[in-house]
């Protein structure tokens, strides 16, 4: 069984885990849902956290050969075309993410978004697969927390996205467009079959009751054993009952409407205006 290395940054503001992952024998590295640094209330956006990854690469002596996103995130702003411009690397993303366009840029009003996803480098199928130096990278379609939503096989690693949380913290919301909790069972099913021992690399922590520290990383044993969720035979019609309750009380993340008009351009911020400055949408309901 091939081995990666992985290094994982955790960005508190959202929660969310940044993965770098390499080959040890060739040093190619991808990295996995890197985070742009964003403040809504000011709207002040850094790339701190993308040079972060990168210090990180450079003293590692790695060579960035991927940038992955494992679905069009709602929580947070991806830095993807930061990490492209300063190592060359190609984004890539499941294919789904056109369906994810054509919910969304209607939306927002988005006439320049392709709704064929060329505005990522590589779409890739359900069970492709693809190389990281030595290593082999297959996709995982996982949708049910979104369409586009994909789990990427290294090893004995597969970074889950938002699909699973931690064990004591359960599963993903199906709330979203085009999310559905009877899929979202299906997907997390399908990791669940992996070998006991697979280990498990998760998108976000947020501290489950009872515990004091963050962790992001578990594996198909625990999550069939413990998961408060699904766990211990759950099964489907309980799973979808569960899900559709508890998503109807849950508010809307908070950079929902800034990170997905962003995000389903593979990162890219709207085009500057007349004076210089760029503007995000916020579509009012009234």
């Amino acid at each position: 069984m091939q081995i990666p290395v992985t290094h994982a940054q955790f960005d508190e503001a959202t929660n969310t885990v940044s993965y770098v992952v390499w080959d040890p024998a060739t040093r190619q590295a991808a990295i996995i849902d890197p985070v742009l640094d964003y403040d809504h209330r000011s709207g002040h956006a850094s790339h701190r956290s993308a040079d972060a990854l990168l210090a990180f690469v450079a003293e590692q002596g790695l060579t960035v050969a991927w940038i992955l996103e494992t679905h069009a995130h709602a929580d947070h702003l991806s830095a993807a075309p930061w990490l492209k411009e300063k190592t060359g690397a190609p984004i890539g993303i499941g294919e789904h993410i056109r369906d994810v366009q054509r919910t969304f840029a209607p939306v927002f009003g988005l006439d320049d978004v392709s709704g064929d996803g060329r505005e990522f480098d590589r779409l890739f199928r359900d069970g492709e697969t693809f190389a990281l130096g030595g290593l082999e990278v297959r996709v995982m379609h996982t949708p049910g927390h979104t369409p586009a939503c994909v789990s990427y096989r290294i090893g004995d690693a597969v970074f889950v996205g938002d699909t699973l949380f931690m064990p004591d913290y359960g599963t993903a919301r199906a709330d979203f467009p085009g999310g559905d909790a009877r899929t979202l069972y299906r997907s997390i099913h399908a990791l669940l079959s992996l070998p006991d021992d697979t280990r498990l690399f998760l998108c976000h922590d947020y501290k489950a009751p009872g515990r004091d520290h963050y962790a992001w990383e578990t594996t198909v044993a625990d999550e069939k054993a413990r998961n408060v969720h699904i766990g211990g035979g759950v099964t489907e019609e309980d799973y979808v009952k569960m899900r559709e309750a508890r998503d109807a009380t849950l508010a809307a993340p908070v950079l929902l409407l800034p990170s997905l008009q962003v995000n389903i351009r593979a990162g890219q911020l709207p085009e500057p205006e007349a004076s210089g400055r760029r503007y995000l949408k916020i579509p009012l309901d009234i």
